[in-house]
């Protein structure tokens, strides 16, 4: 009787077991989220077999680390078990067994193996693969069984059935990860492009999916198409269209020239169910033609009309049936001379253009004072026969500018010129100049008929002008403001115009970097405000370069190599943080629109620690893109697409501002009692007897430190020191202070270096 009893109890405690292995198997398999899928097979594995610990490590198709996932540590055990002095050879022994591993005293079994104990100690331990057939996906490890129990038999076996559900589990969520990942990859792509994507039905005749910019030319609308278009001949026929030109009516009755390819998109038994088409916008391209055409137009009358003067001047000298008075002779020659010279200086500006194209403009930056180039060109401006008043208002003390002398002469007469073309005569331009930062900012401020805010971001392209309201046409050749944009980011600056609407003037800013004073900065300076060619940058400066363009990659690759630099290049957002701590790059070069996020996110997850300029690269020349850039606190924001000359310039300021920057933020040694800390050599000692703290331990010290005297809140030193994304709490943070203390041999409740402010956060003394 009491066998069957026996019997009964051990029956009722297996269908026990093997209904909360059922509802455990469940658990894991409701949820596709991998990280979701860990936690739950860590937490399942240890209400199985009543363990304290777990720890899950899944490894990838090279059978490298991928995930761990440690459960029920403190936070202090999981830093120590992150500490372990040998975790390689741990790693390899535990997880090329592959057989179950149960033991009763795990730190005894390390040591037979003559590897270092295991902290936080474990006593019960019971570990095994998780495999999908004859695949390694990781193992599982329990530690500490509830009341001091060792692991036994059955807790094996119950987690060996667990473990095969588990690699199910875990593979099945992993590929619908990668599912989901290329997913994303494919739709970032597609709205990243620049040409528009429309997929439509072909039954209904209704767009159903669409990207950015194909919302953009069409405006998201779903109209029927007109059964002449191409879409209409791909639904009925089955015809695949290449490059075929048609104008769309917008419902707000604008047009739009649009070049569409259409392709049929079949079901299994023959049936088209749905067209893909691509289409892309045109009408820029009409305007560049427009544009090129008037310019040729222009050119040539430009070029026809000296001509004329000059042939008509020596016909005239050369055929005169009788002598020429002297005085009427000079006079044709000097119509001759003044003409060839009208000519000359169109040459001139078409060359330039086409140097700054092709990115191979060059300046010869010298210390130049900003008066006498503002004065030079003022006098070559007036001498000229323009009838303006020039007043100059120039700032005391102002440093000297690295700068291309007669360059900047040239970028100022031409904003002279624009400035006297739009105002009346007589009208005063007047000339500011101040510094701002590290440059010198030069301001040519009008009082003529302002600008229009639509046509303010095209003022600097190309063949653009804006002429007159009653339709008088304004003189020149829409070169000046692009040439002087080309010179100024020659030379590492920024130039931009500002208006406050109709008849309220103009103000055009553009800035240079200021040049040192001293002998050995001046020469810092001029070689970092030199050419490309010319610099040698020292100790191989790297760069890191985060695009997902292959051609831009590859193109600003090797600009930089050539330069002397060493870049570092990745298209995979996700790769930014790996890189930056393992590369320690000099500055970043940060593509605005990425896959799966956008350079404003991937700011944010950067750590303000690291202090590393980052210029941003964009096709998108938006305002408010610019301002918030800013805003955030980028060194650069350079528009696509760019030369070689801008891209180098820019990249040569922003490192000569890094290196001003933390010669500004030099640090001298904390001194306070025993504690020596020295910046410079990231060295802590306490009295003469060096201290070893972890990176992270010296980041919080850092941050502590260099606010000695002020309270620095749980917030603010989680960002700061483990960064925006990172899952850190204030648990973790009161452990790494707990730490610090122990190695300072501070003492919480009367300390002399970290003192804790209740309900604010932690506050270090002063030195």
């Amino acid at each position: 009787m009491r066998d069957g009893e026996r019997f009964k109890a051990e029956n009722e405690t297996l269908r026990a077991r093997l209904a909360s292995l059922t509802e455990a198997i469940l658990r894991i398999s409701e949820d596709l989220d991998l990280d979701a899928v860990l936690q739950e097979v860590s937490d399942n594995a240890r209400s199985l077999t009543d363990a304290r610990y777990s720890a899950i490590i899944t490894l990838d198709d090279a059978g490298e680390l991928q995930d761990v996932l440690i459960s029920g540590l403190t936070p202090e055990g999981k830093q120590a078990l992150m500490e372990y002095p040998e975790p390689t050879a741990l790693f390899k022994y535990l997880t090329r067994i592959r057989e179950p591993l149960r033991t009763r005293d795990f730190v005894t079994h390390l040591r037979s193996l003559g590897l270092p104990a295991l902290h936080p100690r474990f006593g019960a331990f019971l570990g095994m693969q998780i495999r999908v057939g004859d695949k390694q996906v990781g193992n599982i490890y329990l530690g500490e069984k509830e009341g001091g129990l060792d692991f036994t038999r059955e807790d094996e076996e119950m987690l060996e059935m667990f473990a095969a559900q588990a690699a199910m589990a875990i593979t099945n969520a992993r590929r619908y990860g990668d599912e989901q990942q290329a997913k994303a990859d494919l739709e970032a792509l597609v709205n990243t492009s620049p040409v528009g994507v429309l997929v439509f039905d072909a039954r209904t005749r209704e767009m159903v999916k669409f990207n950015q910019e194909a919302r953009r030319i069409v405006g998201g609308t779903a109209e029927q198409p007109h059964a002449e278009l191409p879409l209409e001949r791909a639904i009925r026929s089955g015809e695949t269209v290449r490059a075929e030109e048609i104008v769309i009516h917008l419902p707000d009755g604008e047009t739009v020239s649009t070049l569409i390819n259409t392709t049929p998109i079949y079901s299994e038994d023959g049936e088209i169910i749905s067209v893909a088409a691509t289409i892309q916008d045109i009408t820029p391209l009409e305007e560049l033609e427009r544009l090129r055409a008037e310019f040729l137009g222009m050119v040539s009358h430009e070029l026809r009309t000296p001509l004329t003067a000059i042939k008509g001047s020596a016909a005239t000298v050369l055929g005169a049936s009788s002598p020429l008075d002297p005085a009427e002779t000079r006079q044709f020659f000097r119509i001759i001379e003044e003409q060839a010279d009208h000519m000359r200086d169109l040459i001139n500006n078409l060359l330039d253009l086409t140097r700054i194209e092709a990115g191979t403009l060059s300046v010869a930056p010298e210390p130049t004072d900003v008066a006498a180039v503002i004065a030079q060109a003022r006098d070559a401006f007036l001498s000229s026969g323009y009838r303006n008043n020039i007043e100059v208002d120039l700032l005391p003390n102002l440093p000297r500018i690295g700068a291309d002398r007669q360059r900047v002469v040239q970028v100022l007469y031409n904003l002279f010129s624009n400035a006297s073309k739009y105002s009346r005569e007589w009208s005063t331009i007047r000339v500011t100049a101040a510094r701002e930062d590290l440059y010198v900012a030069v301001s040519v401020t009008d009082e003529g008929r302002g600008i229009a805010a639509e046509h303010l971001p095209r003022l600097f392209s190309k063949f653009s002008r804006i002429d007159d309201d009653d339709g008088r046409q304004i003189s020149g050749h829409g070169l000046g403001l692009a040439i002087c944009r080309g010179i100024v980011e020659a030379h590492g600056g920024r130039i931009w115009a500002e208006s406050d609407g109709s008849g309220r003037g103009a103000r055009f800013t553009f800035t240079i970097p200021a040049a040192a004073e001293s002998g050995a900065s001046a020469t810092t300076d001029l070689t970092l405000a030199s050419t490309g060619s010319e610099r040698v940058p020292t100790d191989l400066e790297r760069i890191l370069v985060v695009d997902d363009d292959p051609q831009i990659l590859r193109y600003v690759r090797n600009t930089l190599s050539e330069a002397g630099y060493a870049p570092v290049v990745t298209g995979d957002p996700a790769e930014v943080g790996r890189l930056l701590a393992e590369e320690q790059p000099h500055l970043v070069l940060l593509d605005l629109v990425l896959p799966g996020t956008d350079g404003f996110e991937l700011m944010n997850r950067i750590p303000a620690v690291l202090e590393v300029p980052v210029i941003i690269l964009s096709g998108r020349g938006r305002g408010q893109d610019i301002a918030k850039a800013f805003d955030m606190g980028v060194s650069d924001y350079i528009v696509k697409p760019f030369s070689p000359a801008e891209l180098l310039a820019r990249i040569r300021a922003a490192l000569h501002k890094r290196v001003m920057y933390q010669q500004s933020k030099a640090l001298e040694p904390y001194l306070l009692g025993d504690l020596t800390i020295n910046y410079v050599e990231r060295s802590i000692t306490m009295a003469g007897a060096s201290v070893r703290l972890t990176p992270t331990e010296y980041k919080l010290l850092y941050e502590l430190s260099t606010n000695a005297g002020s309270v620095v809140t749980p917030d603010q030193l989680l960002e700061r020191v483990w960064g925006q994304e990172h899952p850190a709490d204030q648990r973790l943070l009161r452990s790494f202070v707990k730490s610090l203390r122990h190695k300072l041999g501070d003492d919480a409740r009367r300390p002399s270096y970290i003192f804790t402010e209740f309900g604010v956060g932690y506050r270090m003394a002063t030195p």
